[in-house]
């Protein structure tokens, strides 16, 4: 599958169809038994704190959540838009931040993937915040996605069509209001003029397209969610094979 053009994204980005985000969602094949490892102790959390809780930007633009020294470290490629991404947070994402990464022994970073126009404007509003937040927002956003969809298949092609024509940031700002993506975020806690800030800064959409080009390019990312442990791609996307893949690594 062709990558998009992630080039120019941030200025020439126009609304693309909607079934792309969900064409560019990958579905991962199962991969062969690996030998097991020793099981790895836990690893005690600063006092006072959950490995959980502690979350810190990447220099690569992801946001790490968990012990940075943890042994296992799982890196997560995912996009607003994909509905894989939306099924493995669905299915996973509190197994793997309340047993996985409270334990110490696994940390898991998430970079945020530009798939189509969507993205962009989702992941202005979810980063809007403190980095601390946006792990969490994330989950919340892939388990509120299916609304995105039906708020803009209610709003009509004809809508649509006319966010098309508009430049960025003005068409950010519209595909929030159609899509619904300013209440989502202006519901928990966001307030409105910040949001607004957040979407027309041509700066941090600027950044945030060239991180997707670069680690696109640099980790040959096809589809999401992609996921690497210790620096190697996992051949799972799926929940139950990437934990059995984690326990094995010694993750139990």
């Amino acid at each position: 599958m062709n990558r998009p053009p992630f080039r120019r994204i941030a200025l020439t980005l126009a609304l693309a169809p909607l079934a792309l985000g969900l064409a560019a969602c990958s579905k991962g094949g199962d991969g062969g038994e690996a030998a097991s490892a020793e099981p790895i102790a836990k690893v005690a959390p600063p006092e006072g704190k959950n490995w959980a809780e502690v979350v810190a930007t990447t220099p690569e633009g992801g946001y790490l959540m968990g012990n940075p020294e943890a042994p296992i470290k799982l890196l997560e490629f995912g996009a607003l838009s994909c509905s894989h991404c939306a099924e493995f947070s669905e299915k996973g994402a509190a197994e793997l931040r309340d047993n996985f990464v409270a334990s110490g022994r696994v940390s898991y970073e998430l970079r945020l993937f530009m798939l189509n126009a969507l993205d962009m404007p989702a992941v202005l509003l979810v980063t809007c915040g403190a980095p601390e937040t946006v792990p969490g927002l994330a989950e919340q956003f892939w388990a509120w996605q299916p609304n995105m969809f039906q708020n803009l298949q209610a709003a009509g092609d004809a809508k649509v069509q006319a966010i098309s024509a508009q430049k960025p940031p003005a068409s950010f700002v519209s595909l929030a209001q159609a899509s619904g993506m300013d209440q989502f975020i202006t519901s928990r806690g966001i307030a409105a003029d910040k949001a607004t800030a957040c979407l027309t800064d041509t700066k941090r959409a600027t950044e945030l397209a060239r991180q997707t080009q670069e680690g696109g390019a640099k980790y040959e990312i096809t589809g999401t969610p992609t996921f690497f442990i210790n620096g190697t791609r996992s051949e799972h996307n799926a929940w139950p094979e990437l934990k059995a893949e984690l326990e094995r690594r010694g993750a139990r």
